[in-house]
């Protein structure tokens, strides 16, 4: 009999374990599917470049679907994030993710640096032998700083959700010189000559490129949803609304993802059938392992051992909650559009409170770039090693500097990969041009690099969870009185505590026997 009912009870939780992650499992099976249709698709039929695109689709109308969602989803959270604490506990809270994503992108350019200099991709081969892809972005350091401030002010609201401010240089005719003069003719000559060679003056034209500006837009939401939360009673219908909105915008999320498995399985198979040359991640092979085993390292033990000495949990058990983000991250990298499934996964799997994720997630996608800075690091010494460019220890904390406030700041700038690129390697005198080496191997780095990011932003807000533990509880007392919280869910608690208590949302107590009191704090 009890064989009989280890067996039942193996079989209802096989049931109950693919219940919960079918999605994972589907999506899993998806990227196997599409590797192998791509491979056979590229093997076995010659399809011109039109025909590429219309096979790639349904995977372009996932990324539309995704991206669709990305801005209501983060107005209305970082509004409504914002909203639920009083300014000093988001001040705190902002203040330990700044932290902590600093100490992060700056512990993986170290480990970029190091991993770099001993295992020397560059040095076996040279420049010349190395086939060039795409052109160099025309920037300057300066300007490219500059538009990102410009960017976190922008000028029109409605315009900041599809356009971001870009600088254009546009040369000024020297002035004319006029013909009658006192001095002799050719030390006139002499000086325009001089003057023509060294001085270029310059005009700056603001053009705008296509794209969100999430960063004007998250700065924009946190000024907006402190306004808010200040207004007490007169702002809490404006808090309803966008928490609603928040709501609305998840079940749109979770409808979306039903159809992920299926826009990947394309996505992946058209970019296989896309790569012309295959030869190159062949020369470009000491390179991508060594921005590959940085990428794994930072995730494997940086990350998780961080994490473990401030939260005291399993890291690994997490990371596994996160798997559906992940998996997504790597198959369309892109922070942003994976934003939708961070939240689903931080929230639902791992429990963490949504007062943290909502203000924690969309300013980690915008900024915290971990993967990005290890990639720029590696990127850059790889580049000097192949000019047989010796650097000096000035140069290389200059990299590092560099690479950590360009991939900070990579959200505000469009192209972000190669522009930040191109600050780098003219912060410390090497050929900007370069950045086109290894461009043609960007595609597949950048899908890894994207996963690193997202995988940080999630560690991110467990680790400040954990460390706004106390704030939190006392919001939380403070809302049976003051309901001015829409969402003060007890995710500090364990998880058997959490299953009896209940927690006050949008003026209702909502209790986890599905006995619904209103309450009487509530004005509606």
């Amino acid at each position: 009999m009890d064989m009989m009912g280890n067996k039942e009870r193996r079989g209802v939780n096989f049931k109950g374990l693919l219940k919960r992650n079918w999605l994972l499992i589907a999506t899993v099976i998806s990227v196997l599917l599409g590797i192998s249709l791509g491979v056979v698709v590229r093997e076995y039929a010659s399809l011109s470049h039109l025909h590429k695109q219309y096979f790639g689709f349904p995977g372009e109308i996932l990324m539309r679907m995704l991206k669709l969602v990305i801005l209501p989803l983060i107005i209305s959270s970082m509004i409504t994030g914002v909203a639920a604490l009083d300014s000093e506990v988001s001040g705190k809270i902002g203040l330990r993710a700044v932290v902590y994503y600093f100490s992060t992108t700056i512990i993986a350019v170290i480990l970029g640096i190091i991993l770099v200099m001993t295992i020397k991709p560059g040095v076996s081969q040279t420049a010349e032998h190395i086939d060039r892809a795409g052109t160099t972005p025309n920037v300057t350091t300066v300007d490219t700083l500059l538009d990102l401030l410009r960017n976190m002010f922008p000028e029109n609201l409605v315009q900041a959700c599809f356009q971001q401010y870009k600088t254009k240089r546009k040369e000024l005719e020297p002035p004319k010189v006029s013909a009658d003069t006192t001095t002799i003719p050719p030390l006139t000559t002499t000086i325009m000559a001089a003057v023509e060679n060294i001085t270029k003056d310059y005009k700056i034209i603001g053009t705008y490129s296509d794209g969100i500006n999430v960063l004007g837009l998250i700065v924009f939401c946190v000024a907006f949803g402190l306004v808010i939360g200040k207004m007490g009673e007169k702002g809490r219908i404006l808090l309803e609304f966008f928490d609603a909105l928040n709501e609305a915008t998840m079940k749109l999320v979770q409808i979306i993802m039903c159809y992920m498995p299926v826009g990947i399985l394309f996505l992946i198979a058209a970019k296989i059938i896309e790569v012309e040359d295959w030869e190159i991640f062949r020369k470009m092979g000491l390179y991508m392992v060594t921005v590959l085993s940085g990428l794994a390292i930072h995730a494997t033990i940086c990350l998780p051992l961080i994490f473990f000495v401030i939260v005291r949990k399993n890291p690994y058990t997490f990371t596994l909650g996160m798997a559906q983000a992940l998996v997504t991250a790597l198959m369309i990298s892109s922070s942003s559009a994976t934003l939708p499934v961070t939240f689903r996964c931080a929230e639902e799997n791992n429990r963490i409170d949504k007062r943290i994720t909502r203000f924690v997630l969309p300013v980690g996608a915008t900024i915290n770039m971990d993967g990005t800075a290890l990639y720029e690091a590696v990127a850059a010494i790889f580049i000097a090693q192949l000019n047989d460019y010796a650097l000096d220890v000035g140069q290389i904390v200059t990299i590092s500097i560099t690479a950590t406030v360009a991939s900070i700041g990579a959200a505000g700038v469009p192209n972000a990969g190669l522009v930040t690129m191109v600050i780098v390697l003219t912060a410390v005198g090497l050929p900007a041009s370069d950045v086109t080496l290894i461009v043609a191997v960007d595609w597949l780095l950048d899908r890894f690099r994207t996963m690193i990011n997202v995988l940080g932003d999630a560690y991110g807000a467990g680790i400040v969870q954990k460390l706004s533990k106390r704030e939190l509880e006392r919001m939380d007392l403070t809302s049976d009185v003051d309901v001015a919280n829409p969402f003060a869910l007890e995710a500090t608690l364990d998880d058997e505590e959490c299953e009896k208590k209940s927690y006050v949302n949008g003026g209702f107590t909502v209790d986890k026997t599905d006995a619904i009191s209103f309450t009487e704090t509530s004005q509606f």
